[in-house]
């Protein structure tokens, strides 16, 4: 039985210069809260449900391939993102074993990918990273998906 790698934790104002760079096309985010979403996500996130892991995490893993970073998060990550890091982790190792079976027949490039789990998870993110380009909330009046915060402040 392999050890399991230490899960790798990144802060919430690194993310969010790496977001600002010119990078950010290769970071994934991925939210893990069920309901709690609702009540805002960081922009261009991902959700995926906790409770829809079993058969989501394959589907992650390839469609998540060309990305360099990907960062899961709940409400504190402390419970569900770590999980759903470690689930990732886990299947990413299953789908590279059966790349590197398969690889007498293709050569195929297998990216090195850094998995983070937010370090303080949502609640610290919109404690400090509320800002427009980073955070949408649900209007609680409204019928809109997403708004975009905006400063109204003159």
């Amino acid at each position: 039985m392999q050890a399991q790698q230490p899960l790798q934790r990144i802060s919430r104002e690194h993310l969010s210069s790496l977001l600002l760079s010119p990078e950010a096309s290769k970071i994934a985010i991925i939210d893990v809260r069920g309901d709690d979403h609702v009540g805002g996500h960081i922009h261009n996130s991902t959700h995926v449900p906790s409770t829809s892991l079993d058969y989501r995490i394959p589907q992650l893993v390839r469609t998540l391939a060309d990305k360099q970073t990907v960062v899961f998060h709940c409400a504190l990550s402390q419970e569900r993102g770590p999980r759903a890091a470690r689930r990732y982790m886990d299947e990413q190792r299953i789908d590279r074993t059966k790349r590197r079976e398969a690889a007498d027949e293709v050569q195929e490039k297998v990216t090195d990918q850094q998995v983070y789990v937010l370090d303080g998870g949502f609640v610290k993110w919109q404690e400090k990273c509320a800002a427009p380009l980073f955070f949408h909330s649900i209007h609680p009046h409204s019928f809109l998906p997403a708004m975009r915060i905006t400063n109204t402040a003159h």
